[in-house]
């Protein structure tokens, strides 16, 4: 099956760019630098190589252009017809003949030019005859222009054009102005075609897809059709005549029996024998629509006759492909406004298409090649004996007391249409609670209560719960009444304890008096400001007499002191002893070690005191050492692969290209360079 995708079809440029196009394509790939030191085949070379590389540029551009548009004489004739239609098949074929002779001369004209430069003699001949040669195709586009903006406009057309299969499965709706035709399409299928209460709102081709029996079906909708001769339609009219024309599919032709789209029944009728020629060997069928206005049944007796006319035409199309006369498959009635008919007019054409195509392919010669390969078995009965199928009597009983159970249950739907139907029955769901009390189904229940959400209080086991609080609370009161009763006498306490009571509650004012100064001061101020520490009180020797006096001892507090009040400009860096200083394994040095010393063991330890690289660290969440250690091969091994092929990855510098090559590089003159 041929697929007729005119979207496909590439952009065709205006003269102007299309040159732009291919010179800047020859000065950006061929070379640019020439120097009149060379010899002369390389100058000759070199020139004769951009005349060949413009001429090919030109040549499969324009075969591009020739090859993409369709041929008319080589598609489908619907499609043939329906472009002529809309374009003129001649001025379509004179414009893509005139591309085709302008490709033809561009190779000419590029083969004259290089058997001339075969014997240019100079650098200046050569270059003037590259400018000759590049000028006489630029030249020859030129004058194609017109051409090329006629195709363009065509290609934008064509694009818009549905995409219309003229083999598959086709229902047809074809009929005067403003009858029904959108109304009944935007019904059956998926398609939103423009619906509006004035004639010809339709004006091209419409296309959308309806399902029966499994299979899909294209529906067309076709503009409408006035009575007039062949030569007075319009492109709008002729589009419909071209679909009937050479489409195989199933017609409809809707008649609007109210006369309100503007046109009387017997203009409706000399329509339909002006054209009843395009409806041979197609299923028709004729549809009355707009009956909730206009019964058929109410018609006048010169109406009726016309519609029967037709009816019989109809019966005549029939009869011509062999079938039964049956008067109720080809006169249909329906309405679009109650949606009266629409469905049984939909199947009947789908079954009538459906039947007419099976009848085609039993008569076709292919169909022997198919029979021979089925075989269709029949069974034929052995013996007079009745053997009705065997149902155990459980699943009888089972299957009777269901249907009892079902006569006499009564349903919400039963209860609803007993009740005034939808919008006036409401349902009632406390019916099926569960409770204590079948009088509680009815009752009121408050959401919110003081505030909180009575929902989230409610427990089957409440009165319990309640009970336990109460036992809870009981023993919190007593416990706070023994403590009530528990007071401090100083009755109670010996005079060593007195006195320690009295050093505390002393302590205790003291520290409550240090915070408030701390709090008051900013931390910017020393610890202990001067103003406070005139006498000096406040000093490592006293500090040292106050350790010492409660047995530690004060010498490393007392060179922490005077390391930290030395000046950070005049300290130098002590080297670390290594990570053991906080297990407390590298404080045992002795502090009278020399630097020397110093330095010789931290050398040594630097490398064996440093983290392994399995040693997990709170935080990092590994289980343990073999865990973390998976995981780092693992990273290294995704990255293996990207590492060789040297591409960058999340954590590498991005420097964007600023200066893209293709738009900056090659050789530019001096002079406008608004093509660039």
């Amino acid at each position: 099956m041929v697929q007729y995708n005119f979207k496909k079809i590439t952009v065709v440029p205006s003269g102007k760019d299309f040159i732009d196009i291919i010179l800047s394509r020859t000065q950006r790939q061929t070379p640019t630098v020439v120097h009149k030191g060379y010899p002369i085949s390389r100058l000759r070379e070199f020139y004769m190589r951009k005349v060949k590389f413009t001429q090919q540029n030109f040549h499969e551009k324009l075969s591009a252009i020739i090859d993409e548009f369709p041929r008319l004489d080589d598609i489908h004739p619907f499609y043939g017809d329906l472009l002529h239609v809309l374009y003129n098949k001649d001025h379509y074929k004179l414009a893509l003949g005139q591309v085709n002779t302008a490709r033809n001369i561009v190779g000419k004209i590029a083969k004259d030019y290089v058997r001339l430069l075969k014997y240019g003699d100079s650098l200046y001949r050569c270059k003037s005859l590259k400018v000759a040669a590049l000028g006489r195709m630029c030249t020859v586009i030129k004058r194609i222009s017109p051409s090329l903006a006629y195709l363009e406009q065509i290609r934008q057309h064509m694009a818009r054009l549905p995409s219309i299969d003229p083999n598959t499965r086709t229902i047809l709706i074809c009929g005067y102005p403003n009858v029904g035709k959108s109304s009944f399409m935007n019904k059956i299928t998926r398609a939103d075609v423009d619906v509006q209460p004035y004639a010809f709102t339709t004006k091209s081709l419409f296309v959308g897809h309806t399902d029966y029996k499994y299979l899909r079906y294209q529906v067309i909708d076709t503009p409408g059709i006035l009575d007039r001769p062949f030569e007075d339609r319009n492109i709008i009219e002729m589009c419909s005549i071209t679909a009937l024309a050479h489409l195989k599919a199933a017609v409809l032709f809707f008649l609007d029996i109210s006369g309100s789209c503007g046109y009387s029944i017997e203009q409706q009728a000399a329509l339909f024998h002006s054209i009843k020629s395009l409806f041979m060997n197609k299923p028709l069928i004729v549809v009355c629509n707009k009956i909730d206005l206009q019964p058929l049944e109410g018609l006048s007796e010169e109406d009726m006759k016309l519609v029967m006319e037709m009816k019989t035409e109809a019966v005549k199309t029939v009869l011509a492909q062999g079938g039964d006369s049956n008067d109720e498959e080809v006169l249909l009635t329906m309405s679009t406004m109650t949606d009266e008919g629409v469905i049984a007019v939909k199947n009947a054409a789908c079954e009538r298409l459906l039947n007419q195509r099976v009848e085609i392919k039993m008569k076709s010669k292919k169909i022997n090649d198919c029979l021979n390969r089925f075989h269709v078995a029949i069974p034929k009965p052995r013996d007079t004996k009745e053997r009705p199928p065997c149902i155990p009597p459980a699943v009888l009983e089972a299957r009777a007391k269901a249907n009892e159970e079902k006569g006499k249950r009564k349903l919400e739907k039963d209860l609803e249409e007993e009740s005034g139907g939808a919008g006036v029955y409401s349902a009632n769901l406390r019916k099926h609670y569960i409770l204590a009390d079948e009088d509680w189904k009815e009752d009121i229940m408050p959401e919110i209560l003081d505030g909180h959400n009575v929902y989230d209080f409610v427990d089957p086991d409440i009165l319990l719960r309640l009970e336990e609080l109460e036992q809870e609370e009981g023993l919190h009161l007593e416990a706070k009444a023994d403590e009530e009763d528990f007071e401090m006498d100083g009755k109670e306490l010996t005079e060593e304890e007195h006195q320690l009571l009295a050093e505390i509650r002393q302590k205790k004012n003291l520290l409550i008096q240090e915070h408030r100064m701390k709090k008051s001061t900013a931390e910017s101020r020393p610890i202990v400001p001067r103003k406070f520490d005139k006498d000096k009180k406040y000093t490592s020797e006293r500090m040292g007499r106050e350790l010492s006096a409660l047995g530690i001892d004060p010498s490393k507090a007392i060179d922490r002191a005077r390391s930290r009040s030395v000046t950070r400009r005049g300290r130098k860096r002590e080297r670390s002893l290594g990570r053991e200083g906080a297990d407390g394994e590298a404080m045992d040095i002795d502090d009278e070690l020399s630097n020397k010393k110093l330095r010789t063991r931290s050398r040594s330890r630097s490398r064996s005191k440093s983290r392994p690289p399995g040693e997990v660290t709170p935080g990092e969440g590994f289980k343990d050492s073999a865990q973390k250690l998976k995981a780092i091969r693992i990273a290294k091994k995704s990255v293996k692969v990207r590492n060789k092929a040297a591409r960058k990855g999340e954590a590498d510098r991005v420097i964007p290209n600023l200066k893209p090559k293709h738009l900056f590089s090659g050789k530019r003159s001096i002079g406008k360079t608004t093509r660039r």
